[in-house]
């Protein structure tokens, strides 16, 4: 069963999954989610996940189990980069007003709108006014978008530091991997504890009984990859009213 945790210190990061009993629990979920994502169909809801976390805490890894046997014709996973010189001349919001799914449709976020009170906080890439502002700024765009029926799902994957290095040693030593580790990646562990403090500030601020924030113990990908499809299967039944035997 999963704790709800409101700060990052808090996180038992020692929850794992055996392997044998994750192919066996992985399986059932994706059957379940499969036959949850129709149901948006039906019921003309839209759903919009988001995937925030440190870097190489398994953000990729969860999304494609996540979809592994859903229709891809139902959901698109945006993956969030810098934004560029047009989306900079816009209000930091614009490019995810327009990248929002449609009725009957998933739209997954591998980063997000929170970027603004993360990195660009951490950064210095916006004014303490402008990310201090944000909060509620983010708080009315979710709650807009649960005013038209969206069902918002929002994950921190959380990794110690030292499980951080280790996964940034394995890529770089791994040929096939190695194209994933930057130099980015090596700065910001150096700034671990502002990232660290942003974000328990951003759980704080932002954390809403309609968008609640789900962090996620990460240091076992096959516990986490299992929770992430857990709580997406629970909280899409929930919303639209399924009982757990249609599913089964």
């Amino acid at each position: 069963m999963l704790k709800l945790y409101t700060n990052l210190s808090d996180v038992d990061l020692t929850e794992k999954l055996e392997k044998d009993k994750y192919r066996i629990v992985i399986k059932q979920l994706q059957e379940i989610a499969k036959k949850l994502s129709n149901y948006i169909v039906k019921k003309k809801r839209s759903v919009v996940i988001v995937f925030e976390g440190w870097d190489a805490a398994g953000k990729g890894g969860a999304i494609r189990r996540l979809t592994s046997m859903v229709d891809p014709r139902l959901y698109v996973v945006q993956s969030i980069s810098a934004p560029n010189d047009v989306e900079k001349n816009h209000h930091y919001l614009w490019r995810f007003w327009t990248q929002l799914p449609k009725n009957g449709m998933i739209g997954i976020f591998d980063r997000s709108w929170y970027g603004r009170v993360l990195v660009e906080r951490v950064e210095g890439f916006c004014k303490q006014e402008e990310w201090e502002r944000a909060y509620n700024e983010i708080l009315h765009f979710e709650m807009d978008l649960i005013d038209t029926r969206a069902i918002i799902i929002k994950f921190w994957l959380q990794i110690s530091s030292e499980e951080q290095l280790n996964r940034f040693n394995a890529r770089k030593d791994d040929p096939l991997k190695r194209w994933k580790l930057t130099d980015e990646d090596w700065r910001n562990r150096e700034k671990w504890h502002l990232y660290e403090e942003a974000a328990n500030e951003m759980f704080n601020k932002t954390n809403h009984p309609m968008a609640p924030w789900y962090i996620i113990p990460a240091n076992d990908k096959y516990y986490t990859r299992a929770m992430v499809l857990k709580i997406f299967c629970d909280r899409l039944a929930r919303e639209m009213k399924v009982s757990n035997k249609s599913l089964v």
